[in-house]
């Protein structure tokens, strides 16, 4: 089972899949080297990346990401403020601490991005070596990084189980499947979701994380309707949110009232945490940071302007977008590197989208249409970070899936949930088109927008 524990995960940005991924990685790899008995043999780590990490990962911060991982920061826990002064202080010194084994590590050198080999297993691949004094291998590992920051050893890439997994009341692997326990149940997504994650802990648990996760989004749109000043990365982009929360509310302020007033707030939700995550700041993965602004906004959007928004209903949005988000995860992909901008801002859409139909009381077939609107309409989408930035077209992409969020919802409601397309279909259509799409346009930068800024 996919949990709301997986699914949503604080960390920082700006990628899950190219920083909070690489930062579990190299954390693993460490916590490995604390445990083994021949920690005292290790004098030096060498890290090297390839595919989608070597040709992005200098604009997706995976050099600060794997620093951090080494010297034992998790994302999480590690302060997005501090996060670069540690990481050149690692740099300055060359070095990195292990729990008082202090071991040789210059990033200029000891990590490599690696744009010719390819990788064989999956296209977010890291290399992670510990070498002795002559320089022999001690402990060598590859992890790949799948996308809404889960990392797993490079062996188990493509495993949909683990032995020994917990038992659940509800297990489902399909939306029709979803469908059929809510009606032999009576029980609505959310429902069934809470169930099964109070199985495998205390559902007061379950409540403090759907929580924390709650108010980390909305610090996090919160902190981006307040700053400016440029982006970091050298596009020259500057910070819009804060500018447009000043012309809404001056707009307010003098009684003009825009036909696209809802449109403009929830796309000033989704461009201010989007903007976050381009900064670094603290982010939630949901399911990833290349779209952690569409959640977000549109839960924004349902606390601040839908009659009767309660934080019960918040946390039916998440449950709900949760039971989503696991049927993409384990029939398809959320990662860009896999299947494009469809696995990421397309699924953000589509889990935005249920959650709201479940929130506003929709039923479980609403649920299931809202969901297949949101991904149906973003089929084919690329990811073609231009300078390899999580800038353009990422942060007016988070928009627009916000707002396309919303407009799903509002068509499934006002509908009964009947409709020609199912879910599982059109993510078994996403899983093929990404398939079928051609590497240059899956998070490397060689293609589509990233090859076509025009030189001033």
């Amino acid at each position: 089972m996919i949990s709301v524990f997986d699914l949503y995960k604080i960390g920082i940005g700006p990628s899950s899949s190219h920083t909070v991924g690489p930062m579990r990685a190299a954390y693993g790899f460490r916590a490995g080297l604390l445990a083994s008995e021949r920690l005292r043999d290790v004098a030096r780590l060498h890290v090297t990346l390839f595919g989608s990490l070597a040709w992005t990962g200098k604009g997706h911060g995976t050099a600060k990401a794997v620093i951090l991982g080494l010297a034992g920061e998790l994302p999480d826990t590690v302060d997005p403020d501090t996060a670069d002064s540690l990481a050149a202080a690692v740099s300055a010194r060359g070095a990195v601490d292990l729990g008082g084994h202090v071991v040789g590590f210059e990033p200029a050198t000891d990590l490599v991005f690696d744009t010719l080999a390819p990788p064989p297993v999956h296209p977010n691949t890291l290399a992670l070596v510990a070498l002795d004094a002559e320089g022999r291998e001690v402990v060598a590992e590859r992890w790949c990084s799948v996308g809404g920051g889960f990392v797993v050893p490079e062996a188990q890439v493509g495993q949909t189980a683990l032995a020994g997994a917990p038992d659940v009341p509800y297990p489902f692997r399909s939306g029709a499947e979803l469908l059929r326990i809510g009606t032999r149940t009576r029980l609505s997504i959310a429902e069934i979701v809470m169930a099964n994650e109070s199985a495998l802990r205390p559902a007061a648990e379950v409540e403090a994380h759907l929580d924390r996760v709650i108010g980390t989004m909305m610090a996090c749109v919160e902190r981006g309707m307040q700053r400016d000043g440029e982006l970091p990365g050298g596009l020259a982009v500057q910070r819009r949110a804060a500018r447009l929360r000043a012309q809404i509310e001056a707009d307010r302020y003098r009684n003009i009232r825009h036909r696209h007033e809802v449109m403009d707030t929830i796309n000033l939700y989704a461009i201010a945490a989007t903007e976050e995550n381009a900064a670094g700041g603290r982010v939630v993965t949901a399911p990833t940071n290349g779209a952690a602004g569409v959640l977000p906004a549109v839960l924004r959007y349902y606390r601040e302007g839908c009659v009767g928004a309660t934080a019960a209903g918040m946390h039916q949005f998440l449950l709900t977008a949760t039971a989503i988000g696991a049927l993409f995860k384990m029939n398809a992909s959320i990662s860009g590197a896999e299947v494009g901008c469809q696995g990421e801002v397309g699924v953000a859409c589509s889990m935005a989208a249920s959650g709201l139909v479940a929130a506003l009381g929709g039923s479980n077939e609403q649920v299931e249409n809202a969901a297949e609107i949101g991904m149906e309409h973003h089929l084919g989408m690329t990811c073609d970070p231009v300078g390899g930035l999580v800038q353009i077209p990422c942060i007016e992409r988070n928009a627009f899936g916000a707002v396309k969020a919303v407009n799903a919802a509002s068509l499934a409601l006002r509908g009964d949930g009947r409709h020609l397309i199912s879910l599982d279909k059109v993510i078994a259509t996403m899983r093929q088109t990404g398939l079928d799409m051609q590497s240059k346009y899956k998070e490397t930068s060689q293609g589509g927008l990233a090859l076509n800024l025009p030189e001033c």
